[in-house]
């Protein structure tokens, strides 16, 4: 379950909120917060306040600036990296060593004010058959009509979903995380790996 905290965003929380929702997360599931290129009081302030399981980065955080918040804040790194063709995967790599997990998300529009979140596929065949030192999501413009699809053609084991389960930017829908969930599930006999979910 993911609390985004950059104010450019439909989804941005407050710190006082997201503590109160975080206290209603089941156990076993793991709370992510989400920062683009946050210093370190922000990160203080956030990591203070709410109980968070991982920090997942969207901005332009280079590798040494991901491994100084991962050593002084002491929770696993999720580093997200824009995609839009085959040479973009190559920015990963720097990051392997530093971040716990990847985050492979649709590079966004030009013009637009936040580097998530805008509901950006890419060419998901561009991963196939890749893997890396460390587990990975594949994120932008995922929905319950395309996720299966999705799945197949990238080999993702696991999928981050925000804005194909809204009714309106930053407004979540019961019932399309609901349908979202049963499509995922329905993928799972046919892939090689477990495929999770993850709202934000």
């Amino acid at each position: 379950m993911g609390f985004v905290f950059f104010p450019p965003s439909p989804r941005a929380v407050l710190i006082e909120q997201a503590t109160a929702l975080a206290a209603r997360v089941p156990d076993g599931v793991q709370r992510v917060g989400l920062v683009v290129d946050a210093d370190d009081e922000q990160l203080q302030a956030i990591t203070t306040g709410v109980p968070l399981d991982m920090l997942q980065l969207h901005g332009r955080e280079p590798p040494a600036r991901v491994a100084a918040i991962r050593t002084r804040f002491g929770l696993p790194i999720m580093k997200a990296v824009p995609v839009a063709e085959a040479v973009d995967l190559a920015r990963a790599d720097p990051y392997l060593g530093v971040a716990d997990w990847l985050l492979f998300d649709g590079r966004p529009p030009p013009g637009a004010s936040r580097p998530g979140g805008n509901a950006a596929a890419f060419d998901w065949t561009l991963l196939a058959g890749r893997s890396w030192s460390v587990p990975w999501l594949l994120a932008g413009g995922l929905d319950t009509g395309n996720v299966a699809r999705a799945v197949c053609e990238s080999g993702a084991i696991a999928v981050d979903v925000s804005s194909g389960v809204e009714d309106a930017p930053g407004h979540k829908d019961v019932r399309l995380i609901a349908s979202f969930l049963m499509a995922v599930a329905a993928i799972e006999p046919r892939a090689s790996g477990t495929s999770v979910t993850r709202t934000r």
